[in-house]
């Protein structure tokens, strides 16, 4: 291994990597100012203040790489709708669908679950796991089953639901001790007997120009991630497998600024044509649940062994230790579990959520700033790392940020822009960065599923 051991303390890790990432959590005073302050979606916890810090972050990691040459400031507008893209998405006019009918809050024999069945293997899963033979059945048969059981008789099919616990249960349960412990983000730095071919290059129109990010991420935290780093000018490619596509909208609301191949890692042609990109990449963005990638040689720890220079970002739903660490999970499965749709509920009883995917989008602005600062770590210290980020440890982050208590704002209406695909005409949010006063766009629009090589370009 091409690589000197560093053993960076607690203390000065903050140092290198930027008193936002503080070593207690994500916390609002280490907050750079990087949009006015304002409440705006309401609710029983601080989400905005979540929104602000962890895009805020990105600005912060950009400025300390850049040496205050390149400033990231927003609107509470555009910082609103960089965390709920999906609303402003308009494919050829259509608006697209967030979840599906089965995907929701269900009142068992003695409270409620929360299912995810957007994907069809999922939804085959929880259909199979209650014995329901059609859809219609599934919420008399879910009525006649504990939470707990019905939970565990999903997970164990394949398919993926929680149920719904107050803050005091999750916290007193093992898997919630596990991932809330910890930082929100957890970094090893690693030293490393050169700084890296990629150089940020004060020439260059966006910061990132050049890097080189292969992403293994789908949904919405880890394709968020990779999505700003392409809109500050990385070239990004992601990496989907060959069995469960990634959704139609799901990855053109995510796919701006990036390349899309499909590779069969399972097989031996497959995982060869991985590390022909990886060879050549700065970053790797990694978002399967801890130990899925350790038989076929790509976990972090081989990663770090066959590319010393590689930095990598690893995010998964339930945190990296514990029970649930293995367990599959959605940022609205994470609410249901954490306490969050207990905080939300409605005044007749039912659980309620976030006013958007907060978790999500807040693990996935972290994950971009993380690799920024990163980046900054390898070419000033000649050390480079890992960084993991979980749902759940974000859920805690959240509630430690409290209620609201920013004074309400009334949003303005955000900036908005079209182009054409080969999904047809795109309506889509401006990415929440104006980068030294002018707002960003992505490079181009997201290309068609799986239909680009696994090259660099």
């Amino acid at each position: 291994m091409n690589s000197d051991s560093v053993d960076w303390p607690p203390e000065a890790q903050w140092d290198i990597l930027g008193a936002g990432f503080h070593e207690s959590g994500l916390l609002e005073r280490h907050a750079p100012k990087y949009c006015d302050s304002g409440t705006w979606w309401g609710g029983a916890l601080d989400v905005e203040g979540l929104a602000r810090h962890s895009a805020g972050l990105v600005g912060q990691a950009v400025a300390e790489l850049t040496a205050g040459r390149c400033r990231l400031r927003s609107t509470p507008a555009q910082l609103a709708a960089g965390f709920e893209s999906f609303r402003h998405l308009r494919v050829a006019g259509h608006k697209v669908q967030a979840f599906a009918p089965l995907s929701g809050f269900f009142l068992t024999a003695d409270g409620w679950i929360r299912t995810h069945a957007n994907y069809p293997h999922h939804e085959r899963a929880l259909l199979d796991a209650m014995r329901a033979r059609t859809p219609e059945q599934l919420p008399g048969l879910l009525a006649q089953a504990g939470s707990l059981e019905a939970q565990e008789r999903i997970v164990s099919a394949g398919g993926v639901a929680a149920a719904v616990r107050s803050r005091r249960q999750w916290l007193q349960s093992p898997e919630g001790q596990a991932a809330a412990a910890g930082p929100w983000a957890q970094f090893e730095l690693h030293g490393i007997r050169e700084a890296g071919a990629w150089q940020f290059r004060p020439e260059a129109k966006l910061p990132l120009a050049g890097l080189k990010i292969l992403d293994f991420t789908r949904v919405i935290a880890g394709p968020t991630a990779s999505r700003t780093l392409a809109a500050l000018g990385a070239q990004v490619l992601r990496v989907d497998g060959p069995r469960h596509a990634e959704l139609h909208d799901q990855h053109i609301d995510t796919g701006f600024g990036k390349r899309s191949t499909i590779l069969d890692l399972a097989a031996v042609r497959g995982l060869a044509a991985a590390h022909g990109p990886l060879a050549q990449a700065d970053v790797v963005i990694l978002g399967y649940r801890p130990g899925a990638l350790d038989a076929l040689g790509l976990s972090a720890e081989l990663l770090r062994e066959c590319y010393p220079q590689l930095v990598i970002a690893q995010l998964c739903a339930w945190g990296f230790a514990g029970p649930w660490a293995s367990r599959r999970g959605f940022d609205s499965i994470v609410q249901a579990a954490t306490g969050i749709a207990d905080a939300y509920r409605y005044p007749e009883g039912n659980p309620g959520t976030l006013p958007v995917q907060g978790l999500d989008y807040a693990a996935g602005y972290g994950i971009a700033a993380a690799v920024i600062a990163l980046l900054r770590a390898r070419r000033e210290l000649h050390s480079t790392g890992t960084v993991r980020i979980s749902l759940a440890r974000t859920a805690q982050a959240l509630f430690e940020f409290g209620g609201p208590s920013a004074p309400e704002l009334a949003l303005g209406i955000p900036r908005v822009s079209r182009c054409t695909s080969g999904y047809g005409m795109l309506d889509y949010a401006l990415p929440p960065f104006e980068l030294n006063g002018v707002q960003l766009d992505y490079p181009h629009s997201p290309t068609r599923y799986g239909a680009d090589e696994p090259v660099w370009t």
